[in-house]
C-alpha cells in the first residue's frame, strides 16, 4: 500500500496552515488542491472516535480544559474555528473520496480497536501511525491487515527493529532528522518513509531525490506542481 503512486502529497490535519485543523472545512481545502491523502488525529471520548490533535481543547477550539473532561455531546458544541466543530472519523471518511488516501494518527489511549473496526468499512488507500508504539501493536494484533507507520520526532537507535517487530509498512519522521543517511536506511530495509512537516517546495523536492515516498504539509495550496 502506498499513499500515491508515485510522492505522496498528504495535507496535514487537512490545510493547517490555511483552515482550522482537522476540520471538515479544512479537509475539504485539502481536497480541492488535490492531495494524494489527508492526515488526521484520533482520540476516542465517551466510546465516539473524534477527530482532534491535543489533549486538551485549549488551543484548537473556544473551550478550555483537558479533552477527557468533556463528554462528546460537549466536544461537539466548541468552535472548532470559523464556526467548524470536531469532526467525527467517520465524518472525516464520508467527506473523503475513496480515491484519496487516508493517514489516521491513533492519539489517546484505546483508539486502536476501534478505529480498526471503522476503517475496515471504508475502501480508501489506509495507514496508521501513532508516536505511542505499543497502541500500534495492539492495532498489528487486531488482525485488519492495514499498514502501519511507527512515528519518530526523534530518532531511536532502534528504530528499524521497532518497525520491523510492528511488521510496518512505512516509517515517518520528523524533518529536522530526515538526512540522507538515515532515510537511505529506512528504504534500504524494505520500508516507505514519510516526512512531517514540510511547507517548502524545494525541501520536499530534496526528500524526494533522497527517497523520501511522501511528505505531510500545513500548505497544500503550494504543492499544486506534485499533484
Amino acid at each position: 500500500m502506498s499513499l500515491s503512486a508515485d510522492f505522496s502529497i498528504i495535507g496535514h490535519r487537512g490545510a493547517a496552515g490555511i483552515e482550522p485543523e482537522n476540520t471538515l472545512r479544512g479537509f475539504k481545502r485539502a481536497l480541492e488542491h488535490q492531495v494524494h491523502a489527508v492526515e488526521f488525529d484520533v482520540y476516542q471520548i465517551d466510546r465516539e472516535l473524534v477527530v482532534i490533535h491535543d489533549d486538551t481543547v485549549d488551543r484548537t477550539t473556544n473551550g478550555t480544559g483537558a479533552l477527557t473532561d468533556f463528554s462528546f455531546e460537549r466536544l461537539r458544541q466548541l468552535d472548532a474555528g470559523d464556526g467548524e466543530r470536531i469532526p467525527t472519523l467517520i465524518e472525516v471518511l464520508d467527506l473523503v473520496p475513496p480515491s484519496v488516501g487516508v493517514n489516521v494518527e491513533l492519539k489517546g489511549p484505546g483508539t486502536a480497536t476501534a478505529v480498526a473496526e471503522v476503517l475496515r468499512q471504508y475502501s480508501h488507500r489506509q495507514l496508521v501511525s501513532s508516536f505511542d508504539h505499543e497502541e500500534l501493536r495492539q492495532f498489528v494484533a487486531g488482525g485488519s491487515g492495514i499498514p502501519i507507520a511507527p512515528l519518530f520526532g526523534r530518532w531511536r537507535e532502534n528504530g528499524l527493529e521497532i518497525a520491523r517487530a510492528l511488521k510496518a509498512h512505512a516509517v515517518n519522521i520528523s524533518d529536522r532528522i530526515a538526512i540522507p543517511e538515515r532515510v537511505t536506511d529506512i528504504v534500504a530495509a524494505g520500508f516507505a518513509c514519510h516526512v512531517f512537516t514540510v511547507n517548502d517546495v524545494q525541501r520536499a523536492k530534496d526528500l524526494k531525490e533522497m527517497g523520501v515516498s511522501g511528505v505531510f504539509t500545513d500548505r497544500p495550496d503550494l504543492f499544486t506542481e506534485f499533484t
